[in-house]
């Protein structure tokens, strides 16, 4: 089991309030992810992570993924402190802008697949995963089909 990354209790609340006004960009990234969704992995949106919130969070992948508008505007040099803090606790990240998510969202998710890929390959799949993917391939419940049927 990897270590829980530390967070601090007051980022809750403001992690909750960012979930229910996501950007446009961020809603069409989160559409894709959620649910496991995607490779069915488990992203969580606003997530509290040391001393900062991102967007969205990966705990099987250690992969935070952030999509950069309007508010990121002139922080680069406090978005790359913020990165540099995260990734020290072994955290990856994948950034995009959100207009590349808005125009192009199939080339994010390409390149987050991509990415996932490479990953699966270093590393393997998570045992978890494994049993998801697993779960998604195996028939349905007969119950079910039956209540399809009538």
């Amino acid at each position: 089991m990897k270590p829980v990354i530390p967070y601090e209790p007051w980022l809750v609340p403001i992690a909750s309030k960012l979930r229910k006004s996501l950007t446009y960009s961020e809603r069409i990234l989160w559409n894709h992810l959620k649910g496991k969704a995607l490779m069915s992995y488990d992203f969580h949106r606003q997530k509290p992570i040391f001393t900062y919130i991102v967007d969205f969070y990966c705990p099987e992948l250690r992969l935070a993924i952030e999509v950069d508008g309007q508010s990121h505007i002139g922080k680069e040099e406090r978005d790359a402190i913020r990165q540099e803090a995260i990734e020290s606790f072994g955290v990856h990240f994948l950034r995009f802008d959100g207009l590349q998510v808005k125009h192009k969202p199939d080339e994010v998710i390409g390149t987050i697949i991509a990415w996932i890929e490479s990953y699966e390959e270093r590393k393997g799949v998570p045992d978890i995963v494994v049993k998801r993917r697993e779960m998604c391939s195996k028939p349905r419940h007969r119950v079910e089909i039956a209540k399809k049927d009538a």
